[in-house]
């Protein structure tokens, strides 16, 4: 069974080159960046599985790619790039991959968290230009953050965020529980979190899910960290809430539109800290993802 990787860009094909085993089925990589959906059908010929990192596949594209059995997606986050359930109908199984990244994506949320409270990217900016800016700070020690979602990142901010003092409240959607977490309604989570850290996975029930009347109920001033989903969030209400101060800042790794578009407004506000979606990219995580991918691609190969 032959497969392909689609868009090994960003050093992803020397991490492939590096992890694979002499047993793993046979893989061309595609250093190609970007794949118009026209392009999909000539390209996939001939291949039974492919490894995505990126690529949206449109369900009418995907229709005419009549060898491809397996998707094995890179992340947890497939639905942001393609129909899972429409694949389905067309005989093409999604597999993805969980847990590869918690502690870099925690690591990262915890970052950003720090950065906002201390206003390190407003005076990084203002250095660089020659100002000498100097922000007021946040102390998180004895804070509240809030953990919506509970999963294997929000566990892994919970262990660090506990370590550092803060107190640590979480809702998710199923019940759940965990060493130094208090589990709390949503209202609660809302109103008592100094800090808001975002661990839902994107689906149809959480798309929007943090509304303009759930922002609303937040602590005024409160801290929004995202590393899940951009869309996870409503974006036209959350920067009326960076605005208007409800959101004291916000510090997000994902966004609505990726890349993030030159001159976004989000890029005009002085109380965002932003990253490029880079939260789960470490040398760690890049090797376990790849490793768990070609895993999985010996699993489809044997059929």
């Amino acid at each position: 069974m032959k497969g392909l990787f689609i868009d090994a860009v960003d050093a992803l094909a020397d991490v492939y080159h590096a992890n694979k085993l002499p047993g793993d089925p046979p893989l061309d990589v595609n250093e190609q960046a970007d794949i118009p959906p026209e392009a999909l059908p000539a390209l996939l010929a001939g291949y039974r599985f492919i490894l995505n990192d990126h690529t949206q596949l449109p369900t009418a594209a995907m229709a005419k790619c009549t060898d491809l059995k397996h998707v094995i997606f890179l992340g947890t986050g497939a639905r942001s790039y393609m129909n899972p359930e429409e694949l389905a109908e067309l005989g093409i199984t999604v597999h993805i991959i969980k847990g590869y990244g918690d502690i870099a994506v925690a690591e990262h949320a915890i970052a950003l968290i720090w950065a906002s409270a201390r206003g390190l990217a407003r005076m990084d900016g203002g250095l660089r230009r020659g100002e000498w800016i100097r922000t007021e700070g946040r102390q998180l020690t004895g804070k509240t953050i809030g953990l919506l979602g509970f999963g294997g990142i929000a566990e892994q901010v919970a262990r660090i965020a506990g370590g550092s003092g803060m107190k640590v409240i979480a809702w998710n959607r199923s019940p759940k529980t965990a060493p130094g977490v208090e589990f709390v309604d949503l209202d609660r989570l809302l109103a008592e979190s100094h800090v808001l850290s975002v661990h839902l996975l994107l689906n149809d029930e959480t798309r929007g899910f943090l509304s303009a009347e759930r922002i609303a109920r937040m602590r005024p001033g409160a801290i929004l960290v995202n590393t899940a989903r951009g869309a996870v969030v409503d974006e036209a209400a959350m920067i009326a809430a960076l605005r208007s101060g409800q959101i004291g800042h916000a510090g997000l790794d994902v966004f609505d539109n990726e890349p993030l578009p030159a001159g976004h407004e989000l890029t005009t506000l002085d109380n965002v800290t932003l990253s490029a979606h880079s939260a789960f990219r470490t040398p760690e995580a890049s090797d376990t993802l790849i490793r768990r991918a070609l895993d999985i691609a010996c699993t489809v190969a044997k059929g």
